[in-house]
């Protein structure tokens, strides 16, 4: 299904015609595709949606304006809900999505009946920061944004790589990095992966340089940038008058979000991957989420075993328990 706003052409995933609704939210370097058995699972009176962000799947690659954080994504799904009436709905974020439907509910609280949280990036964004209350290592923090993203994965996904020998290969970046361990349909979303929009207004954005370690700093343009904590912080959520129910779901063996992120170059410096870091210490975003949860007041935590950065692939049937379990209580 495509629909278009004034912002752009946005594709949507869906199964049901009516009910009350559910909107799934993907993260970064995926799609809508990621949702397709969790949608076809969600029974009535919900209905369940997957939109593609811009610049993923289906969806018009829009530029991302990096200076306004997560909120060309978060007001392009408030135009999209408001297009088609949707009403206070249920919101679900994975990953970069997680702090998308984050902004949304800190910009539009009125949109939203609940949140659920599936490893979601740091209410503080994605590198350059220390300790719970996310302060920044650097004023311009240096650490983060599109530099930091490895370029033959970059180069691989724009080329379409569905190879596995290499390890910078998106085949391989799925198997060590968003699952914990093999999931059924792996090419289906490798597949998913591929769709991303590469370039510098896209994924990962414009790449700066800076004279301090690790050598990079955010740029204006594109999903790294956006990440970056200059731009994207989210640290007031309690300070809204209506605060929706929040389940915050993660796999406990998760690589890309936690407290030791192999993908944190301050966490690689530590481990001796990155050369010449000067001591900076890994960004701890699980614990960063958590404190801002507790200010925030009307959250629970749920944890899976031997899971990784994608619940709703690697526990399916846990997964669709707790979710549903969470949308019956906010009805």
């Amino acid at each position: 299904m495509r629909v278009t706003t004034p912002r752009l052409t946005h594709h949507l995933l869906k199964f049901r015609e009516a009910g009350e609704p559910v909107l799934f939210v993907h993260g970064n370097v995926s799609s809508s595709a990621f949702w397709r058995d969790t949608l076809q699972a969600v029974p009535e009176p919900y209905l369940p949606l997957a939109v593609d962000l811009r610049g993923f799947g289906r969806s018009d690659a829009a530029p991302v304006d990096a200076t306004r954080g997560l909120r060309d994504f978060s007001d392009d799904l408030a135009e999209l809900a408001a297009h088609l009436d949707l009403g206070p709905l249920h919101l679900v974020g994975w990953s970069m999505g997680g702090g998308i439907v984050l902004q949304l509910l800190r910009d539009h609280p009125e949109l939203v009946r609940s949140l659920t949280l599936v490893n979601p990036v740091s209410p503080y964004g994605y590198g350059g920061t220390e300790g719970p209350d996310g302060r920044l290592t650097h004023a311009d923090g240096t650490g983060s944004g599109a530099g930091a993203a490895n370029p033959d994965f970059v180069a691989r996904l724009q080329a379409g790589d569905i190879s596995e020998e290499a390890a910078t290969s998106p085949k391989s970046v799925f198997r060590a990095s968003y699952v914990a361990h093999p999931v059924p349909d792996e090419d289906f979303y490798v597949a998913s992966m591929l769709t991303t929009h590469v370039g510098e207004h896209n994924y990962p954005g414009e790449a700066v340089t800076s004279d301090r370690w690790p050598g990079v700093a955010p740029g204006k343009s594109g999903v790294l940038n956006a990440l970056a904590p200059t731009h994207f912080r989210l640290d007031d959520l309690h300070e809204l008058d209506a605060r929706p129910p929040i389940l915050w779901i993660r796999g406990a063996d998760d690589v890309i979000v936690s407290d030791h992120s192999l993908m944190d170059l301050a966490n690689l410096g530590a481990m001796g991957v990155v050369p010449g870091s000067p001591g900076t210490p890994a960004q701890p975003m699980v614990t960063q989420t958590r404190a801002v949860l507790e200010r925030y007041g009307n959250y629970r935590e749920e944890v899976l075993a031997d899971c990784g950065h994608s619940p709703h692939l690697e526990h399916p049937a846990e997964f669709r328990r707790l979710l549903l379990d969470h949308l019956g209580a906010a009805r």
